[in-house]
């Protein structure tokens, strides 16, 4: 019993030092993980407290704010410690928009959202920008959307399911209608089934290579070693569309493919039919804005986009990509510099970002 005495209290002092530099660093990411608290005062705060520094003699650490308070000691008013902190805040407000605005009838105005989170108009909308990525209306125009195609598929009628959606006429809606399903209405209702899409497999110095295109422009680019595995993936990604083999002319746009993936350095000139959330695209842009033989990381790409904490979005938009080297994904690294996963295979990406450094 005195031995397990000991160590529990040599871990407890191990656990204490780490704390305490905490303290002494103003370390806010520990905030929320242990409070301290000050005899000589009576107050508890968080590690990050811009007070000044308390004697170590006169601290003790709770794991939790109902302890310290428990123990007698008042929160201070300084770094308020029994409240969200500030970056919990923003984004708990920002949550909350999220939800107003998906479960709105209407697109909410921005004054409306502002106020029902207790922020200014102009306030709210850069933080919503910041963390979400998007600015409000185009978040609302996104939700509006993924809600049309959901209620297209259970809807009895097309007019139903976009009022619905809370589309308030049906010309609004057609206006961008294409845009928003990559097909009609009634086509997107029926599962895409006279959707047309054309595709052929060649071969490239990377391996296999399948192109296909809709009469949008090219709507995908795989890469991979076996041939039928990419006819296998396209047929996953439009399971509802009518795959029609290339023809002689559909092999040229092809050969253009694949001499771009050949001689990255080219400009790319064809028409592209990639779908996805108004994030995705703002991502897909800003990798087509970096230049051949330029690698950047996660968070740079992010704060190019003006959306410095949108790192995950960031790199769950390049794994949606499903055009390769078209849309650049494989410029995109880790912090280090390091080459992170890759859609179509590590030695892809670095054959890629090595091919572009040449010159």
């Amino acid at each position: 019993m005195p031995r397990t005495r000991t160590r529990n209290d040599a871990a407890r002092a191990a656990q204490d030092a780490q704390r305490w530099a905490s303290v002494v660093a103003k370390d806010k990411t520990a905030d929320g993980q242990f409070y301290t608290a000050v005899a000589t005062t009576g107050i508890y705060c968080r590690p990050s407290c811009a007070a000044r520094r308390p004697k170590r003699e006169n601290v003790t650490f709770y794991d939790t704010c109902a302890e310290a308070e428990a123990a007698g000691y008042r929160p201070c008013k300084r770094c308020k410690p029994n409240e969200l902190v500030p970056g919990a805040q923003h984004a708990a407000k920002v949550a909350e928009a999220c939800r107003l605005i998906m479960e709105a009838e209407v697109v909410p105005k921005l004054d409306d959202l502002a106020r029902a989170v207790g922020l200014s108009p102009f306030h709210f909308h850069r933080l919503f920008k910041s963390i979400v990525g998007v600015t409000p209306k185009a978040y609302a125009t996104a939700t509006r959307q993924q809600r049309v195609r959901e209620k297209l598929g259970r809807s009895t009628s097309v007019t139903e399911a976009i009022y619905d959606a809370g589309y308030n006429s049906n010309g609004r809606f057609y206006a961008t209608a294409t845009d928003i399903l990559g097909m009609t209405p009634t086509d997107y209702r029926g599962g895409g089934a006279n959707a047309e899409i054309k595709f052929a497999v060649a071969q490239c110095s990377l391996g296999a290579i399948l192109v296909a295109a809709s009469g949008e422009g090219v709507c995908a680019i795989f890469l991979g070693d076996d041939p039928n595995e990419l006819v296998h993936e396209v047929q996953d990604l439009f399971p509802n569309a009518s795959l029609i083999g290339g023809d002689r002319e559909f092999e040229k746009l092809v050969a253009h493919v694949v001499g771009f993936v050949e001689t990255p350095h080219a400009e790319w000139d064809l028409p592209l039919d990639v779908r996805g959330t108004a994030f995705q695209h703002r991502v897909w842009q800003a990798l087509r804005a970096i230049p051949p033989g330029e690698t950047v990381s996660y968070a740079e790409l992010a704060r190019r986009m003006g959306a410095p904490k949108a790192v995950r979005a960031v790199a769950g938009a390049c794994a949606a990509n499903h055009v390769a080297v078209a849309i650049p994904c494989h410029r995109v690294v880790r912090t280090d510099g390091n080459l992170s996963g890759y859609r179509w295979g590590v030695e892809r990406k670095r054959t890629l970002i090595e091919r572009e450094k040449i010159k």
